[in-house]
């Protein structure tokens, strides 16, 4: 069976075969995964990893960022916003910024705590009830005013597409709004499909059980 260290690094030789010019962050999904479990691949030097829960982070992490400086957090899940606070301690990337009202509040808290961070809208790309994220045609204006308005550090757009045929036309589509706004970084594709991403420009892939194994 293939170590942690031995299945990152063939997804690392994947991206590099695809284009060795490409400038892609591999987010390590490390939700209810232990840190005993996580710990040989920070110990190889990765640095960028993901939680999808504000309270497991913060057990999970807290001291261990404290002592790596460098490490660097990633929230991938809903974000509530009464959890924002807390969020905004521990996480150095927030990819789930899906409305104004989570903008209004991040916005204050960055105020009086003086900690800004990195931030990606995540956009329902496919219409989905069931699912967060700006409707496609409020995209610009809410992008206008996190940055103008609420002065949000935004870096990106991210999706969890639907999972169907259209799946492609949904990271062709992605890419192009993105690059409509100027946006340099682009977080979209996980363990099944991220080579397909990476072809329509995403710069942060989101990969667990490819990495960690499966989830018990």
């Amino acid at each position: 069976m293939d170590t942690i260290i031995e299945r990152y690094n063939k997804i690392k030789s994947n991206i590099i075969k695809m284009d060795p010019k490409k400038q892609v962050n591999i987010v390590a999904v490390s939700k209810t995964f232990s840190i005993e479990h996580i710990k040989p691949l920070i110990d190889y030097g990765h640095l960028h990893f993901g939680e999808n829960k504000v309270q497991e982070a913060a057990a999970k992490w807290k001291v261990l960022k404290n002592e790596k400086k460098n490490l660097k957090l990633h929230m991938i899940g809903k974000l509530q916003s009464n959890k924002a606070k807390n969020a905004l301690e521990i996480f150095d990337y927030i990819h789930s910024l899906d409305s104004q009202k989570l903008a209004d509040i991040l916005s204050r808290l960055e105020s009086n705590t003086n900690r800004f961070i990195k931030y990606f809208i995540q956009v329902n790309i496919g219409n989905e009830l069931q699912k967060s994220g700006i409707p496609v045609r409020e995209l610009e204006d809410f992008y206008n005013y996190c940055v103008n308005e609420r002065k949000l550090n935004i870096i990106g757009l991210m999706i969890i597409p639907p999972v169907d045929q259209k799946v492609i036309s949904y990271f062709q589509s992605v890419d192009t709004l993105n690059k409509s706004l100027n946006l340099e970084e682009l977080s979209m594709g996980m363990s099944a499909d991220y080579m397909d991403t990476i072809k329509y420009n995403s710069t942060f892939i989101r990969v667990g059980s490819y990495i960690f194994g499966k989830r018990i």
